[in-house]
């Protein structure tokens, strides 16, 4: 699995923040705070189609 990743947009204290992996064919998602705790993974196409409900603007 790649490196974890954050958003830019988190907070400078590291706290409440999602984090990612790409584990190609699926993106993995965890929970900062707790990152040895549970993990889910989504394929690409999910992944991006909450990226881009999420970042509409307007």
């Amino acid at each position: 699995m790649n490196q974890w990743r954050k958003s830019s947009y988190s907070g400078g204290e590291n706290t409440a923040c999602v984090e990612v992996a790409f584990a190609a064919p699926a993106v993995a998602v965890r929970d900062s705070k707790d990152p040895s705790g549970p993990r889910f993974a989504v394929d690409a196409a999910a992944w991006l189609s909450f990226l881009a409900s999420v970042t509409r603007t307007g």
